[in-house]
């Protein structure tokens, strides 16, 4: 079996935070990646604000429906029970509180749990979407990206420095090198994801890490 790359390895440990009938949103990127991951018989719902609620794994080559894709334009399958809806509707679940879970990317999180993943000063985007809505909506926010940036920079700080998405809204963080959790006392590390060892996961990560017992031993 094919070792996974850097991006499947996180988007297959936040398949793990997924149980049993949850209603779950995924952002771009590497979050769409999850429904890839989930063991066969879990039984979740992947919504999208496109208007799919029961997203299953991305499609096999060649098997493509041209007119069913994610919020990021990707195609996508559905699962049995799966329905569509306009974005009002979409938006309406998510500002509703339905969602029990959001997975987004991001380009940088504070220690305090505030997010910002939705623009670099000086690049032009359409705007913020609806991240602001599920960061601040859904019961609970897990990120995920890579754990610096371009130039070696940690993207896990002790003050964003980027435009803020939402503030302290951040449940957990997975990244190729770790698992931590975002608490009120502070960022746990959770876990250490091989080959990293615990001194290199602090050591990159600009905000203070607090070591949970099972940090000490590596994972994936």
């Amino acid at each position: 079996m094919a070792e996974l790359d850097a991006r499947n390895r996180i988007a297959k440990r936040a398949a793990k935070e997924i149980e049993e009938g949850m209603i779950v949103n995924l952002g771009i990127g590497i979050p769409s990646l999850v429904p890839n991951h989930l063991p066969e018989k879990l039984q979740v719902m992947f919504q999208a604000e496109n208007g799919i609620l029961g997203m299953g794994e991305s499609p096999k080559k060649g098997e493509e429906n041209p007119t069913l894709c994610n919020a990021a334009g990707f195609p996508v399958t559905i699962v049995p029970g799966a329905s569509y809806f306009d974005s009002a509707t979409a938006f309406g679940m998510i500002r509703s509180g339905y969602l029990d879970m959001t997975i987004l990317g991001g380009l940088q999180v504070s220690e305090e749990g505030d997010l910002a993943n939705w623009i670099v000063p000086g690049k032009r985007i359409p705007g913020i979407g609806g991240a602001m809505e599920l960061a601040k909506k859904a019961k609970k926010v897990i990120v995920l990206m890579n754990h610096c940036d371009k130039k070696g920079q940690s993207k896990i700080v002790k003050t964003c420095t980027l435009p803020l998405t939402a503030k302290r809204c951040v449940s957990m963080i997975i990244t190729e090198m770790a698992v931590i959790e975002v608490t009120n006392e502070g960022l746990l590390l959770k876990e250490v994801m091989k080959p990293y060892s615990v001194e290199e996961v602090v050591s990159l990560t600009n905000a203070k890490l607090q070591l949970s017992e099972n940090s000490k031993n590596c994972t994936y």
